[in-house]
């Protein structure tokens, strides 16, 4: 039906007894691996979203993972760049490797809170590019996309662009 990308989203410990999907952990990364395997085998691009969280991130809503909690802004950094770098390879050594990421969801006011809050841009920016960099370290030919939400709220869309931008983030699409 014309489609060509699989847009699969991806929880830190969603199995959590408040994460996204308690006690069964849906969109963990075993999960991811498998449906990862249905996506190519179906001849079609994957596109990963990080959540960077155990549950839903959101405009509303972009707590960080439990297991990163009470880490120092470096450790929380390392964390993610970790994280990002072992999903990333677990799916290129399956030869599901990722064509597109998006690194958080809906970021437009942020990931990983309260450190990567909008309120603190360079602290977000800080996170937003350890994920690039462990997605480019398993993959240089991965495109990344920075994900927000209200897009059509050209304010506030123009200034988090110019933000990352004025901050260096490497981005392919929007």
């Amino acid at each position: 039906h014309g489609m060509n990308y699989v847009r699969l989203r991806i929880f830190n410990d969603p199995a959590r007894d408040s994460g996204y999907s308690p006690g069964k952990g849906f969109c963990d990364l075993a999960h991811t691996l498998q449906m990862a395997k249905r996506v190519k085998a179906a001849g079609m691009k994957l596109l990963l979203d990080f959540h960077y969280s155990d549950y839903w991130a959101d405009p509303q809503h972009a707590h960080m993972p439990a297991a990163w909690r009470n880490k120092s802004f470096p450790e929380l950094k390392m964390a993610l760049y970790d994280y990002t770098k072992q999903v990333m390879q677990a799916l290129k050594d399956q030869g599901t490797t990722p064509d597109m990421v998006q690194i958080g969801n809906e970021i437009n006011h942020g990931m990983v809170w309260p450190h990567g809050s909008i309120n603190n841009l360079d602290s977000l920016a800080q996170l937003i590019y350890a994920g690039i960099n462990a997605v480019k370290t398993v993959s240089a030919t991965t495109n990344i996309m920075l994900h927000i939400a209200l897009g059509g709220q050209n304010d506030e869309s123009k200034f988090f662009f110019d933000q990352m931008v004025l901050r260096g983030i490497p981005f392919d699409v929007i």
